[in-house]
C-alpha cells in the first residue's frame, strides 16, 4: 500500500552542502527532502537564497554522485523548489526569475525527479485582475515547458504578503481557492497544481480542509507548517495591517492547524505524496543546533499521524 513520505525543505539548513542535509534527513528518519534550487546569490530576503543542487552546473558525474548519495542513505528528492517572483514589478527580476525557472524544470527529470515547487508570482502594486493577461503571458512557456519534461509544477498558496515591502498586494496571486480555479481553467494543463501548505489558509481565516477534499487532483506536494494567530494582537492592529503584526509561523502541533483532522482528511482524499516540514519558526533559529532540534521535534511530533 503505497503511503505519504515524510520529509523536510532544506531551506532552514543554508549552511549545510548537499551529502549533509541528506545525512541528517536519514539520521532523524525522514524519507524525503525538498531541495532548494535558487542560483547561487545573496538571499533578498528570508529562506531565499539558499542552493543544495546548483542546477547550472549539474552535469553526468554530478548528477550520479547525487543519485548514489541518495541511494545509500535511503532518501528521496520530493521535488526541487525555487520560490521567486516571476511577476515581480521589476521587469528585470522577473526575467531573471523566469529564466531561472525553466533551468531548474528542465533540471528534475535528469535526476529522476518530476516535481518542481515555486510560486506563480505577482505585481504587488496591481490588482489580481491587473495581473492577469501578463501572468497567462509569463506562465504559458513555463508549463509547456514542464509538460515538455514531464515535470509537475506544485504552486504553494502563499500570499507573500507579510511585510510592509510586498503591501497592498503580496507577491504571489495564488492564495486562494477562488484563484487557483481561473488558474488552472485558464493555463489548462494538467502539470500544473499546488504545493499546499495549510498555515496560509489559518491566517487568511479560511477552512484549511475543504480545499483538500476540492482539489485533491491538483495537490501534488505538501508543506507541514504551523501558524499562531494571536487574537490579542490582532485587536490591536487589526486584519490590514500586515500579518506580521499578529501572526506568526511554528512548528507543528505549536499552532493553530488541527494536525489529526489536516492528516485523517488527506488520507481520505487518497493523497500519497511527500508531506515536507517547512521551518520558519523563529523560537528555533537561534543556531543551526536548535534548527536540527526543530527538524527532530517535528518528524517526531508528525510521526504519529503517518505509517512511516
Amino acid at each position: 500500500m503505497a503511503m505519504m513520505q515524510l520529509g523536510f525543505v532544506s531551506a532552514i539548513v543554508p549552511e549545510l552542502n548537499l551529502q549533509q542535509v541528506i545525512e541528517l534527513a536519514s539520521s532523524i528518519g525522514y524519507q524525503t527532502v525538498e531541495l532548494m534550487c535558487w542560483p547561487p546569490s545573496k538571499a533578498d530576503r528570508r529562506y531565499a537564497g539558499v542552493t543544495h543542487i546548483n542546477v547550472l552546473e549539474l552535469d553526468e558525474s554530478k548528477v550520479s554522485s547525487i543519485r548514489k548519495m541518495l541511494e545509500s542513505h535511503r532518501v528521496s528528492i520530493s521535488g526541487l523548489g525555487y520560490y521567486p517572483n516571476c511577476l515581480s514589478s521589476n521587469q528585470e527580476e522577473a526575467e531573471r526569475c523566469c529564466e531561472h525557472l525553466k533551468h531548474v524544470i528542465a533540471a528534475a527529470p535528469k535526476l529522476g525527479v518530476c516535481q518542481v515547487n515555486t510560486f506563480i508570482g505577482r505585481d504587488h502594486t496591481k490588482s489580481v485582475q491587473d495581473n492577469w493577461p501578463r501572468m497567462l503571458k509569463t506562465w504559458r512557456p513555463i508549463v509547456d515547458l514542464a509538460e515538455k519534461h514531464s515535470v509537475r509544477i506544485g504552486i504553494e498558496n502563499c500570499p507573500m504578503i507579510f511585510t510592509q515591502d510586498e503591501w497592498p498586494g503580496g507577491k504571489n496571486i495564488a492564495s486562494s481557492p477562488a484563484i487557483w480555479r481561473k488558474l488552472f481553467a485558464d493555463l489548462e494543463s494538467p502539470n500544473l497544481g499546488l504545493n499546499y501548505d495549510p498555515s496560509h489558509m489559518v491566517f487568511q481565516h479560511m477552512d484549511y480542509l475543504k480545499p483538500i477534499r476540492d482539489f485533491i487532483d491538483r495537490i501534488f506536494h505538501v508543506h507541514a507548517k504551523d501558524v499562531r494567530v494571536d487574537q490579542h494582537l490582532l485587536d490591536q492592529h487589526g486584519i490590514f495591517a500586515h500579518p506580521n503584526l499578529y501572526h506568526f509561523p511554528k512548528l507543528p502541533g505549536l499552532g493553530d492547524v488541527k494536525w489529526g483532522s489536516f492528516f485523517s482528511v488527506l488520507s481520505d482524499a487518497g493523497y500519497q505524496g511527500p508531506v515536507c516540514v517547512e521551518v520558519e519558526d523563529r523560537a528555533y533559529e537561534g543556531s543551526l543546533e536548535d534548527r536540527k532540534a526543530s527538524l527532530i521535534q517535528s518528524h517526531r511530533y508528525l510521526s504519529q499521524f503517518l505509517h512511516l
